[in-house]
Order: structure tokens, then sequence, then C-alpha cells
């Protein structure tokens, strides 16, 4: 099972855009629960993610009206929340470098 670091941070996102806050909780609870030993099985479950560089992937949300950028250590089951947002507000974003701000 992962740990997701934090839950606190997604629930920043859910305030702030509610129109996805079920889909996110939805993800949260899928990937505590799950047990991806590497990108290639997390892709096979989440057609739509995408790995970006230093273990980012980028999940798409709501179909694709969000993006949600995490850090993903599947040697030590932990995922890290970077940042999430609109499909728009992502293509203005450096992925690679983009870090939680508390808004």
């Amino acid at each position: 099972m992962f740990n997701i670091i934090a839950r606190k941070t997604l629930l920043v996102y859910c305030e702030n855009y509610p129109e996805a806050a079920n889909a996110l909780m939805e993800w949260y609870h899928e990937l505590i629960g799950s047990d991806f030993k590497n990108f290639n099985e997390l892709k096979r479950r989440y057609g739509n993610s995408s790995i970006v560089s230093d273990d980012r992937v980028v999940f798409n949300i709501v179909g694709n009206k969000f993006r949600l950028v995490v850090r993903i250590v599947f040697e030590y089951k932990t995922i890290q929340i970077k940042w999430f947002g609109t499909h728009a507000e992502y293509d203005k974003i450096r992925v690679k470098e983009v870090k939680f701000k508390k808004q």
C-alpha cells in the first residue's frame, strides 16, 4: 500500500476545485490501497497517466479537465503530491519543477 504525502495538500485542492473533489478523493483511496511495483503496472490501471521526470507522473482527473502532478517512488511506496489544476493552468507550468504552494 502507498503512503501519500500529504492528504492535507489534497484537501486544499478539493477546496479550491470543488468540481474535482470527488474524483481526487477517489484517486486518493484507489492509490493508497494499490501495490504497483513500477510505472508500467500503474499505466495498465491508469492508461491516461504519463511519466515526466524525477519519478513525476501526471494524471488526468475528471476526464482531461484537470491535471494532477505527483512524484512516485515505487521502491518506498510513496507518493508526494506536487500540483493540481485545470488543463489550461497545467499548460502554463513547468511540470518538471512545480511544487505545491498553498493558495
